[in-house]
């Protein structure tokens, strides 16, 4: 069992900056793939960027180039570094853990508000 907890959401003006956190109460190296989603009111859950053990990223293209996915190991935490913010980025966004071992589990945390004014 991984409890997530985010943290670092807020209100900014569009081309603002914001820094996600992810605290598991667990290692998350080796085997964890790692990753952020987003919510946005009416709209379906997404994927903005993924991180693997072997630190492989991918992001989104609506980010791609704006949003860094990082983790610290020694503090079990992941990152997400968002910056040139924009109003369509306004969502509530929550940390995923995906432990690929069998049987697959995955985890989330409970959501942190990112609202971008325009």
């Amino acid at each position: 069992q991984v409890e997530l907890v985010e943290s670092g959401g807020g209100l900014v003006h569009t081309g603002g900056s914001l820094r996600l956190s992810c605290a598991a109460s667990t290692s998350i190296n080796g085997w964890y793939v790692m990753a952020w989603y987003r919510q946005a009111p009416g709209k379906l859950r997404e994927v903005v960027a993924t991180l693997t053990p072997g630190s492989s990223t991918t992001y989104a293209d609506s980010v791609q180039g704006r949003f860094t996915i990082s983790r610290d190991n020694a503090k079990n935490t992941v990152y997400l570094q968002m910056h040139r913010l924009q109003p369509d980025d306004t969502a509530v966004y929550y940390c995923n853990a995906f432990d690929m071992r069998a049987p697959a589990q995955n985890y989330w945390g409970q959501g942190t508000q990112v609202t971008v004014s325009s």
